[in-house]
């Protein structure tokens, strides 16, 4: 997959046989204002670029807030560099302007406008968050990413395949493909209070089965689930809650108080104890990693397999990314999100780590990498999704993952199965 850097400006051609562009007593400094009047010209002309989304979104933002003014920030986790940044606010605050929404970056007035500019291989996305007192509306606006000939493009050796699983209203805490054929043709899909079957019959998915989870004590807040595979069906996993499915036709699921540890792979034993009253990993590991039974708390965990190891990458509630291989513990810093998920695929080393961005809770994406002799290097490019990453786990084969997001616009939670692939 290739990512072109819009920030990236044109390079010209060569001149055409038999035509000079300068003449030869043409001196250095007359040389030099024509290219800087060029260079000047193109950059009006990419600027220009952003006038048409900046109508639209401005538009959005309006038929929300009104009239008036309105506190304004504006957050970039796009490639964009910080001249299109500019040129994309001032060109923003002057469409509100223009329908009388008045821009300010005090916190005095009672409606905000947060504004974040994301971006995927084909499209750059502007996300507007509008709070109004404990209301809250997302509007949304893409436009195609600017192809400059000749700018200098950022190529990888693999790419993400993003597959559509399942889409509802209800929180999608984890889905698990039971079954397949040139595709998943039965479903698992766990959710705050049900687990729930789904197979295609006719080209069309239909509901098997929907068994409730019962639970004596309420969940915490930024409720988490995981799904594996065992030996006569499918455990699910909930904060203090254990469930069992077994059988098919119909299938049974058996619930009970427990904080039995949550598996961190079905390919490699590795257990570790989740904290009820929260959303993170206590740190506890079963039966370990090599002589190591203990970590910090956690969020997610992350297994590379290597020929004759696995090194284990985890998220830690701190921020920081350690590697574990059994003899030792390594610190990273790489201002990853909170879940990141292993896998393997035919492409580089075999393993890579799927992680998501560090995020601010409207757009999110997710990226994959590869450690080389514990230097960590890109080897995909971004793939975005409309609203955050609310779970990412690793599927129960190992050569995909489980990405659940919360559609920004629609307010759905879609689930989607990541797998790396090589080449463009």
């Amino acid at each position: 997959m290739t990512m072109i850097r819009p920030q990236e400006r044109a390079v010209y051609n060569s001149g055409i046989a038999e035509i000079s562009i300068f003449p030869s007593g043409c001196s250095k400094r007359a040389r030099s204002l024509v290219i800087v009047i060029c260079l000047c010209w193109s950059s009006a002309s990419l600027a220009g670029e952003w006038t048409s989304p900046a109508v639209e979104l401005a538009r959005k933002i309006a038929t929300l807030t009104g009239p008036g003014t309105v506190a304004f920030s504006l957050a970039n986790r796009s490639s964009l560099s910080n001249k299109d940044v500019e040129d994309v606010t001032r060109e923003l605050r002057a469409q509100l302007e223009s329908l009388s929404v008045h821009a300010t970056q005090t916190e005095q007035p009672r409606v905000s406008v947060q504004v974040s500019l994301s971006e995927n291989p084909q499209n750059h996305v502007w996300v507007a968050e509008v709070r109004r007192g404990p209301d809250s509306s997302i509007v949304m606006v893409s436009t195609p990413r600017l192809v400059i000939s000749g700018a200098t493009q950022e190529s990888f050796s693999m790419a993400i395949r993003r597959t559509a699983l399942w889409t509802q209203e209800k929180r999608i805490l984890d889905v698990l493909v039971l079954e397949e054929s040139a595709g998943p043709t039965r479903l698992a899909v766990l959710d705050d209070d049900s687990l729930g079957l789904y197979r295609v019959v006719n080209g069309r998915w239909q509901q098997e089965q929907l068994l409730a989870i019962p639970h004596a004590k309420p969940w915490p807040r930024d409720l988490r689930g995981r799904l594996s595979r065992a030996d006569r069906g499918v455990n699910a996993f909930l904060p203090g809650v254990t469930c069992q499915l077994s059988g098919n036709n119909p299938a049974i699921l058996n619930c009970r108080e427990s904080n039995d540890p949550w598996p961190l792979s079905n390919q490699i034993t590795l257990s570790a104890t989740f904290e009820p009253s929260r959303n993170f990993f206590t740190g506890t590991l079963t039966p370990g990693i090599g002589k190591q039974t203990s970590i910090a708390k956690f969020y997610s965990a992350a297994p590379l397999v290597r020929q004759n190891s696995t090194v284990w990458v985890m998220a830690l509630t701190d921020g920081t990314e350690h590697v574990l291989d059994g003899a030792g513990e390594q610190t990273l810093n790489l201002n990853w999100g909170s879940d990141v998920a292993g896998v393997r695929s035919s492409c580089g080393l075999g393993s890579q780590v799927l992680t998501t961005d560090p995020g601010n809770g409207r757009t999110d994406a997710v990226r994959a990498f590869e450690m080389r002799e514990h230097d960590t290097v890109p080897v995909s490019a971004k793939v975005d999704f409309a609203g955050p990453v609310t779970a990412l786990w690793t599927d129960a084969r190992g050569t995909a993952a489980i990405a659940v997001s919360k559609n920004a616009e629609t307010q759905s939670y879609e689930a989607f199965r990541l797998a790396v692939v090589c080449g463009q």
